[in-house]
């Protein structure tokens, strides 16, 4: 499958959402290198150290997961601006690998959101959920963006 759409897509709304949020930043964790003896859960205790490692202390950190709370995409605004009035630190979303999060980085977790209870490649995902972000920054502007 040829990607690159995709990744234009998401460059697109990246650099829209730099015109509402300055610091907004998107951080890809290198894939972690697999082997056919690495168990599906050393994967996910890998990913997820990674995972942890680029993460601050201070941050409120949300995991994109299918079991996560559904939300529209204004009380997605909403979750958005509330957390960003009271954060020291980033508000963090987490995309999962193919098998999930290992526990340390649900431990870890403030908060868990699912954009679908249905499974998505990466890309998609990312793509997705930029564009939720930009929709949500463009609602919180009163921008007519967003139609209910």
């Amino acid at each position: 499958m040829n990607d690159a759409p995709l990744v234009e897509a998401v460059g697109k709304y990246v650099k829209r959402l730099k015109h509402y949020t300055p610091p907004f930043d998107f951080l890809i964790v290198p894939d972690v290198k697999t082997s056919k003896s690495m168990t599906e859960q050393r994967q996910k205790e890998a990913e997820g150290q990674a995972i942890l490692s680029a993460i601050d202390s201070r941050d409120y950190v949300v995991l994109l997961d299918e079991r996560g709370k559904e939300l529209t995409s204004r009380e997605f605004a909403a979750f958005i601006d509330k957390r960003t009035l009271s954060l020291a630190g980033n508000l963090v979303f987490v995309i999962g690998g193919p098998y999930g999060f290992s526990e340390a980085v649900y431990q870890r977790a403030n908060e868990k959101l699912s954009l679908s209870r249905m499974t998505f490649s990466h890309e998609m995902v990312r793509l997705f959920f930029v564009e939720q972000v930009y929709r949500a920054m463009t609602i919180l502007r009163g921008e007519p963006y967003h139609h209910d």
